[in-house]
Order: structure tokens, then C-alpha cells, then sequence
């Protein structure tokens, strides 16, 4: 047969139909580099505004359709930091991501470009364009030698990267943080992807990259919600994108503190949300609780054990026949449910439930869910109008269409009746899973009610359920959718992105992308954005629920922007050493590049079975992830940290550290909110010039100061870690270390310990102890602890309000600093803590000193103790911590 130069591009690897056996395109990349590109014409620059028309500039390649003969280019600079890039088709609609969805930054006030710190330069045939930073005009990104391809369903940008280049970011994955730059594919796709695998697509999507070099740090942002493949190969990173537009965000960030890219990113996808102050204690829940006396029992058993739990969770096994805002009536029934909220509740503890998408298909069952959702017309639908069917729990299932305008209602009435304080299950916050969606249907799916019997869905019930008045708490002692083309085209485009779904088609075990939304568009174009949307219309219902208190909402799936409302778990993981270690890149890619700060991965590990030393270090670990969670599924042991002694000692010992910096690390997420400086970063992010940095993923900062650096090998009491060229001090011991820049060997680390360190130059604000809830954590003195930097200064910060309200009408922020052997506490104490300061700690004070003096008088001989062997000054000041005061070592 006659091969075309577009077919001799593409290899496709099982064919483009449903089913087959492998996906993704292999693409000879001299062929796309021979395509012709554009040529650039008709520049007009107005101000920071640039406009072109782009050209074909010969013949078409037409690799995976046609190519477009016109485009239309504009480049704004948005800010001093930003530059805007979008490449359109001036005589076509094409998708791009709703508003609704993402609010773009204001582009109406361009600066002028010689005040910006980066710039856009172009040559116009073959058209190419590169983005320089101003002061050095070092390339940040450069597309010359690599045409743009601009056809249907298929574009394409290459830039070139410098050998070694430092790449972060670029969607959730399970790769080391700094990504392989020599070869490494990265999907975008939202998929159900049990077991977390490395090199694949997972669930979130988030297409932004930090790229880290000892002269500066800076961002890009592709804003697409499409399919894509973004590749890393020697010398090159290539977008490979299935549809929509080119919508490029350029970002400066700053030659000496990366923390500025962070923030610019913010400025685009919005500042995470607030959380409550409870949220960041102790969670959890397991998969295949079996009746409401083992919820029970979980909690008496924690509280027996002397762990401080702060909420229970509970997944679909309360559910009648796994439907969603149901409680199973012999199982789980709702006035034992509601007990144990009632308990939860008094104890000042907390309550989550989880809610999945998908709405059992249940016409002339009486089942309220479907049958108001049916009436209200808010199903996801098939091209023919007819309610698009899936298979998941509760078998036959229908999809709410997030963007129906009716929608938005129909989620907050089921909340408002399901989750009633008074008749239902008064949840404190709302768990959401399944959001890819996901759909257990096998393709072709042209009969899932077969399927459904096939897979036993809704699965049976394996045990007999209690007896309607079996006890609980039993001695427990009180501790207070328009179509881009013809469905092939949808189902099938001729660019195969590396899904790695079943069959690597895009509609494996999801939602078929010809699916039609209420607005015209398909789910060949927002797929990326179910999860995030439903986590919105969460938020909102739960926000409607309890008006004035903010929400906690954690998903599954994310697009750009999802941190604005929600928080997030990383998804199946399995309970070994691989995914404890990928657990730490994980959270960084969220808090750190994403800004999505509130996450963690299941402790101890989801899926399999955890040993009593995984989960010991897991716990450890877990302790510093943002979102705390203790989860596991049907098919493993129980892992709850009771079950082990050694797991006990070990939550014990690292919650006592957790919760007494919980307010430090409360003040670091307040700071996020309003300038989305993160919460947890890499060990780069604090030593920028130090090339030693940039590829570990296996310690990282937890807030601005504290530095963890587990023990990351089975069954191993020794780890050797990076300590960068500084001041350290030991956070138990409070003993200095000296780092040299080099590896440092610890050994006989027990399986109930972890090193932390404090970073020389911070005040810490810590709790004096810690307590079983957070809300008893908030009547308990703070000490402050002065860890001098090599400079001989410190400094920090205390953020305090009701930890509750989205509005808070009086607040406490608190600067401290110390130089000239003095501690200085100022601000404002507006919000009245009801506790003391009950001492102030210096490290590394060479000697005893003569005097100390509070607020210039002295203190008494018995409020001061020194320890020759620590270098440690302990202060006694026991004072109202309602006003500001000073302390000075003389």
C-alpha cells in the first residue's frame, strides 16, 4: 500500500480502535521537526501587548490530521513576572478550559516590557519564539529548530533544555520529584489508577513545570485541560497535546529564592484555602470496617491506646448497597451512626464520610438520589441525549454533569438532607473518591447491566450484622457538555496518548469521551476536569451546610486550581518501602509546584499488607505530611496504630511533636492563603546555589524551619543524609549540628524514631505539650525556642484566630525576632488565646549567662536553668500571652 509522509510519523501500537492491546504514539521526532511550522506576519506591539498572524510556511505535514493554515498569536505581559502566550485559530471556535472553571488573571493592564523580568523574543520564518530573563538574557524556553503543529487534535511544542536540566512538576505521578530528563513521558489523563504505578498516568493533572537552575528559578503553565503527553528526552521536553489551544503562562520566578515561582503560580490558579485548625490532626478510616461496632471500636481503641485521634472516617461500607446518601439499615443503622456522631462530637472529635459521583440507576426504586437528580435533568449524556451509563459500587450508575446550571442545587440538597445535623450524619468534612470519573465497565460497554451481574455489583454483604441493641463504647474513658467532530473522532483521535488504562483507549474504565454536557462541550475536552469540578460543587454544599465555617474536602483527582477549594490524597498506594519513599515526591509535587497544600498518602500503605515496621516509620513519616491519614483497604490486615506496640510508641512519640508545632505549622498555612508560599518544600528551595540539593526527594521541610529526614530502607535503623552548609539543631535533644555540605551517616535510629532538625535562624512557637485533641491542644501554653542561625539571629512568626471561621472577627499575629542576644515578641493579640507563655528556650548559648531580664528587669535565679552539655537557656516568663515582651541574655 502507498504510505503517506503523515503515516510514515506514526506507529501505532495495536491499532486506534477500542481494545487494543497497548497505547500510546510512537513519533519519529525528525519527522515533526521537518514539518514546515508558520511564518509570522502582521506583528503589531502595543505597550506589553503583541499580536501576529501565523502562516503555514509550506507544505502540510498533516501528521495526525490537518494541519491549520492560519493562526492567530497575542503575547501579553501580564506582569512584571508574567508572560502570557496563546496561539489560536482565528477561524474556528476551539474548546478551551470554561472560566467557570479556571478565572484567568487580568490581562487588560499590561506592563511595560522594559520593566519585566523576563521577555519574549520571536523570529518570523520559520516562526519560533523564547522566552529570556531580562537581566542575563539567559533562555528559559526556546522553540527554534522545533516547527509548532497546530492541526484538530493534535499540537505540539518543543523547547530545548540545557543537559541535566532540573525539571519539577508536570501532573501527578510517582516519579522521583526532579523528573529524568533524558526519558521520561508524562500523561495527562485522570484515571483510576489502583496501586499508584510509577511512569504512568495517575489521577491529577497539572501541566506546570519548575525548572531549577543555580542562576534562577522559573515556571511554565500550560493552561489545557486535554489529553496530553509531555515528554523528556536528551536535550528537549515536547508537549504532545490532543486538542484545544496553546495557552502558555511564562513565569520569571527569581534568580535567588524559588519560593517567588510558587507565588506567581498562585497568582493563576488562586491561593489554597484555609482549612481548619482540627484538620491537621490525627485521621482515620479503612476500607472494609464492617458494621458500626467496629467504628466504634476504632475510636475507644485509639483512646485506650493513648494516640490522639482527632477524626474518624468512614468509607462505602455504611452504604445500603453502596448508593451514595444512604446508611446500610442493619449494618450501619442511622441511630447507632448518629451515636457515634453525637460521641465524636462531645469529645471534641470529628466525622468524615465519603461520597463518590456516581448515582445508582435506580428508575422506580424509590431512590431519592436518582429520582430528584432524573427530575432535575443534571445526568452526564450520550450523544443521542440518553443518560450515560457506567458501572461502579452500586453497579448501574449515572454521572452528575458538573456543568448543568441545575447541578450546583441538586448536590447541596443531598447534603443538606443526607448529611442533616438533626435527622441524618452530622459530617464535620466530606471525602470524595471515584471523581475521574471512574467506571469499573469494560469496553465496549454496550451492556452493563450484564457487567454488572458478571462483577457482582453492588458486591454482598460477607457478614452477619450486629444485633440492633449490641453496645458500643463500652468502658471507653471520656477524652473531651459542542462536538470537535464526528464520535470516532472523539473516541479515537489519531495522536494516542500513553493512557495506561485497559486497552490504553480514552474512555477505559471512565466516562466515554463523546459524552455531552449541559453546555455543549464533551468529555473529549474536560475529562481532566471532573474531579476538580465536583470538588467545587463539594465545597460549596458543605459550605452551605455550616455557613461561615470553612470546609475540609479531600479528592481523588485535581486539575490547576483545585487547592482554591479542596484538599487531596495521593490515591492507592501500596503498603511496601517503594511507596513509602515516592509518598515524599508525591506530596511535594502538590504543596510545593501544585498548589495543592493540604495532602498525604494513605499511612502505612492502602493496598496489601503493612508489617508492624512499615507502619511504624510510615507513621513517622505521615506525621509531616500536611493531611494526616491512617487508611487501608478491604483486602488487608487491620493497620490501625494501636495494633502493634511498637506502632503505638511510635505515633505516640511523633504526635507529641506534631501537635506541639501544630500552630507553627497552622501560621505556614496561613501565610499559603495569602501569598501561596508552601508549606512543605525541597531542600533546594532553602539552598538554592547548592547543586547537592536539587535531586533529593527524601528529606524536605516541613513549614519554613523544621527539616525531616527519615529512615527510608525495610527494616533498617540507619539512613544517610544531605546536611547543607549551616546550623542545624537536633529537635528533641535541641543539641547544634554543624552541617558541612556533605552526606552524614545516622545509625541506631529505633523504629520509634525520626530525625528532625530545626534550621538555624528560626523562632519556633511550640505548644509546651501535646494533648489527645486539638481543640484541648489550644488551651495549653506556648514556649517559644530560639535556634540561632550562623549569624547569631532568628526569626519567626505565630498566626492564631477561632480555627474555624472563613471570617474571623479578631485575630493574633505575632513577629518574633532575636539579634543582640534579645527576643523580641510583638503584635498584635487581638484573639484572645485564654493561655500563657510559659518559657522561652535559646540554643546554643555558649555559657551560662550573668543575667537574663524580662521586659528590662531581671529574672529570678529559679526561673533560669542552663545545661553546660546542650548549650540550652531555659527562661521560666509565665505570663498571659496577651501583649508583646522581650527577653535578653546579658
Amino acid at each position: 500500500m502507498a504510505v503517506s509522509k503523515g503515516m510514515l510519523a506514526r506507529v501505532l501500537l495495536g491499532g486506534l480502535g477500542i481494545g487494543r492491546a497497548l497505547a500510546g504514539t510512537v513519533t519519529d521526532p525528525a519527522v515533526l521537526d521537518a514539518c514546515p511550522g508558520y511564518t509570522a506576519s502582521n506583528v503589531k506591539v502595543s505597550g506589553g501587548t503583541l499580536t501576529a498572524s501565523l502562516k503555514l510556511a509550506g507544505k502540510a505535514c498533516n501528521v495526525f490530521g490537518e494541519d491549520i493554515p492560519s493562526l492567530s498569536l497575542k503575547v501579553v505581559y501580564e506582569t512584571v513576572n508574567r508572560i502570557h502566550v496563546k496561539i489560536t485559530d482565528p477561524t474556528s471556535a476551539r474548546y478551551e478550559v470554561p472560566e467557570s472553571v479556571l478565572p484567568r488573571p487580568s490581562d487588560a493592564n499590561p506592563v511595560n516590557p522594559k520593566s519585566a523580568a523576563i521577555k519574549f523574543s520571536y523570529t518570523t520564518s520559520p516562526f519560533s519564539f523564547a522566552i529570556q530573563r531580562t537581566s542575563t538574557n539567559e533562555v528559559l524556553f526556546s522553540t527554534a529548530s522545533h516547527p509548532i503543529i497546530y492541526e484538530p487534535q493534535y499540537l505540539r511544542v518543543k523547547t530545548n533544555l540545557e543537559p541535566n536540566a532540573n525539571i519539577y512538576g508536570l501532573g501527578e505521578h510517582t516519579n522521583n520529584f526532579r523528573l529524568d530528563p533524558d526519558n521520561t513521558t508524562l500523561t495527562l489523563w485522570s484515571r483510576d489508577a489502583y496501586g499508584v504505578p510509577t511512569d504512568t498516568n495517575l489521577y491529577g493533572n497539572h501541566a506546570v513545570f519548575f525548572q531549577h537552575r543555580s542562576t534562577g528559578t522559573h515556571g511554565v503553565f500550560l493552561l489545557n485541560s486535554n489529553g496530553m503527553d509531555i515528554k523528556l528526552t536528551r536535550g528537549a521536553l515536547e508537549y504532545n497535546v490532543i486538542g484545544g489551544v496553546l495557552d502558555f503562562y511564562f513565569l520569571a520566578g527569581s534568580q535567588t529564592d524559588p519560593t517567588q515561582v510558587a507565588k506567581q503560580y498562585a497568582e493563576i490558579v488562586g491561593l489554597p484555602a484555609e482549612v481548619p485548625y482540627w484538620s491537621f490532626g490525627l485521621h482515620q478510616c479503612r476500607f472494609g470496617y464492617n458494621n458500626y461496632i467496629d467504628v466504634a471500636n476504632v475510636i475507644s481503641n485509639y483512646s485506650a491506646a493513648k494516640i490522639p485521634l482527632e477524626t474518624m472516617w468512614t468509607d462505602i461500607d455504611y452504604m445500603d448497597r453502596r448508593r451514595i446518601f444512604t446508611v446500610e439499615p442493619n449494618y450501619f443503622p442511622l441511630n447507632r451512626m448518629r451515636e457515634i456522631v453525637e460521641y465524636l462530637h462531645g469529645q471534641d472529635q470529628h466525622f468524615v464520610l465519603m461520597t463518590d459521583p456516581a448515582v445508582g440507576y435506580l428508575p422506580d426504586q424509590n431512590y431519592g438520589p436518582f429520582d430528584r437528580g432524573t427530575e432535575a435533568d443534571v445526568w452526564l449524556k450520550n450523544a443521542n441525549g440518553s443518560a450515560h451509563l457506567g458501572l461502579v459500587w452500586p453497579g448501574v450508575t449515572v454521572f452528575p454533569d458538573w456543568f448543568h446550571p441545575k447541578v450546583q442545587d441538586y448536590w447541596t440538597n443531598e447534603f443538606e438532607l443526607f448529611y442533616n445535623p438533626e435527622t441524618g450524619l452530622d459530617i464535620d468534612g466530606a471525602w470524595i473518591d471515584m471523581n475521574e470519573p471512574s467506571s469499573f465497565c469494560d469496553l465496549p460497554c454496550d451492556n452493563p447491566f450484564e457487567q454488572a451481574v458478571q462483577q457482582a455489583l453492588p458486591p454482598p454483604r460477607s457478614t452477619a450484622p450486629p444485633p440492633p441493641d449490641a453496645p458500643i463504647f463500652v468502658d471507653t474513658p471520656p477524652v473531651r457538555r459542542r462536538s470537535l467532530g464526528k464520535r470516532d473522532d472523539l473516541l479515537n483521535p489519531q495522536y494516542s496518548i500513553n493512557n495506561a488504562a485497559p486497552g490504553g483507549n480514552l474512555s477505559s474504565k471512565t466516562a466515554y469521551t463523546d459524552t455531552v454536557h449541559a453546555n455543549n462541550l464533551t468529555e473529549y475536552n474536560t475529562h481532566n476536569l471532573y474531579g476538580t469540578m465536583m470538588s467545587v460543587a463539594t465545597h460549596n454544599a458543605m459550605a452551605s451546610r455550616r455557613p461561615g465555617l470553612r470546609t475540609l474536602v479531600i479528592t481523588r483527582s485535581t486539575f490547576a486550581g483545585a487547592g482554591k477549594h479542596v484538599g487531596k490524597w495521593l490515591g492507592d498506594n501500596f503498603s511496601d518501602w517503594e511507596h513509602y519513599r515516592n509518598s515524599i515526591a508525591g506530596m511535594l509535587g502538590m504543596a510545593t509546584i501544585y498548589q495543592v497544600p493540604m495532602v498525604g498518602a494513605d499511612i502505612c500503605g492502602y493496598a496489601e499488607d503493612t508489617t508492624d515496621i512499615l507502619c511504624s516509620r510510615w507513621a513517622m513519616l505521615g506525621a509531616f505530611y500536611p493531611f494526616m491519614r491512617n487508611h487501608n483497604a478491604d483486602t488487608s490486615i487491620s493497620q490501625e496504630f494501636y495494633r502493634w506496640a511498637l506502632t503505638t510508641t511510635a505515633a505516640q512519640n511523633v504526635l507529641d511533636i506534631r501537635y506541639r508545632l501544630l500552630d507553627y505549622f497552622y501560621t505556614a498555612f496561613h501565610e499559603a492563603s495569602l501569598t501561596g508560599t508552601p508549606v512543605v518544600s525541597p531542600m533546594w528551595f532553602k539552598y538554592p546555589k547548592d547543586t547537592a540539593t536539587y535531586p533529593i526527594d527524601l528529606q524536605w521541610f516541613f513549614g519554613d524551619s523544621i527539616l525531616v529526614s527519615p529512615v527510608t530502607e525495610e527494616n533498617s535503623t540507619s539512613v544517610s543524609i544531605y546536611v547543607p552548609k549551616d546550623i542545624f539543631y537536633d529537635f528533641l535533644t535541641l543539641a547544634p549540628i554543624q552541617g558541612k555540605g556533605t552526606q552524614v551517616q545516622l545509625t541506631n535510629i529505633s523504629y520509634t524514631e525520626i530525625p528532625v532538625y530545626i534550621k538555624g535562624g528560626a523562632v519556633l512557637p511550640l505548644r509546651v505539650k501535646s494533648t489527645m485533641t486539638t481543640s484541648e491542644l489550644r488551651e495549653t501554653d506556648f514556649e517559644f525556642v530560639v535556634a540561632p542561625g550562623t549569624d547569631g539571629t532568628a526569626s519567626g512568626s505565630l498566626y492564631i484566630d477561632d480555627g474555624v471561621s472563613v471570617t474571623q472577627k479578631a485575630a493574633t499575629e505575632v513577629s518574633m525576632t532575636y539579634r543582640f542576644n534579645t527576643l523580641t515578641v510583638l503584635g498584635s493579640f487581638a484573639f484572645k488565646t485564654g493561655v500563657n507563655t510559659s518559657r522561652v528556650r535559646f540554643l546554643n548559648i555558649a555559657k551560662a549567662p550573668l543575667n537574663v531580664q524580662l521586659n528590662g528587669l531581671p529574672v529570678k535565679k529559679q526561673s533560669i536553668s542552663y545545661d553546660n552539655a546542650t548549650k540550652v537557656l531555659d527562661v521560666t516568663v509565665g505570663m498571659p500571652f496577651t501583649h508583646g515582651f522581650t527577653v535578653t541574655v546579658l
